[in-house]
């Protein structure tokens, strides 16, 4: 990566204003809803990218104010979502992120037909997917250099995973065509969450990232939107 992804996703969760309202799942499919609980096992590792703490602040004030939602109220960021990246790439590429969530705002999310439906007025593409949650062993981690992943289940439960980086190493080489590499990562150290319709997933170039994992829920059908945000060095 061109950067040293240096931030644990602890500080991430501070400059949140929905920590106090989260949810982590770990592996073995327990519930874990207590802050100390969070707080203690986010504390060691490295998940997500750094920032001072000046920007922290600035961020964190920027996301309580909802600057970034041009009108769409329906959903809120997860707290996992790296406040300072959001703010910063919103501000770099402004144009894209208030097409994205204006197109939100007018897409009935459930009537729409799966596939691909290009934003108007720019090159982004949202991808409706009627999929289904695996096992976590068939599900690949990944991450990406040029493109943000926004990443929204409306219907169903979808579980993510979050990757420890010092414990994790890359299966092969980053292919640039794709933009994407793949890791083998240290089960113990990832950090899993469930997405639900209140609430939207950011993963930038430092949150290396397991999509569609089997939770706990009886029903593992999901309707997830999928937009890739171009990413502003």
């Amino acid at each position: 990566m061109k950067k040293n992804f240096l931030f644990t996703l602890f500080l991430g969760i501070c400059m949140s204003i929905h920590a106090q309202n989260c949810k982590m799942n770990n592996h073995t499919g327990k519930d874990e809803t207590k802050p100390c609980c969070m707080i203690k096992k986010m504390q060691n590792g490295i998940y997500t990218a750094q920032h001072n703490a000046k920007l922290l602040k600035e961020a964190e004030t920027w996301m309580k104010s909802g600057a970034w939602r041009n009108g769409y109220f329906r959903a809120d960021p997860h707290m996992s979502v790296n406040a300072v990246e959001f703010y910063q790439q919103y501000k770099k590429n402004p144009d894209q992120w208030k097409a994205l969530f204006n197109w939100l705002k007018n897409t009935n999310l459930y009537a729409i037909s799966k596939g691909k439906h290009p934003i108007e007025g720019t090159s982004l593409v949202a991808s409706v997917e009627d999929s289904e949650n695996g096992a976590l062993e068939k599900r690949q981690s990944e991450s990406h250099r040029k493109r943000i992943d926004f990443q929204f289940a409306v219907k169903g439960t979808e579980r993510f995973g979050i990757i420890e980086h010092q414990s994790s190493s890359p299966i092969k080489p980053y292919d640039e065509k794709k933009d994407v590499i793949h890791y083998k990562y240290d089960k113990e150290k990832a950090l899993f969450f469930d997405s639900t319709p209140d609430k939207f997933f950011i993963f930038f170039p430092g949150d290396w990232h397991i999509a569609k994992v089997m939770n706990d829920t009886q029903d593992q059908n999901i309707r997830v939107i999928v937009i890739k945000v171009d990413y502003k060095e």
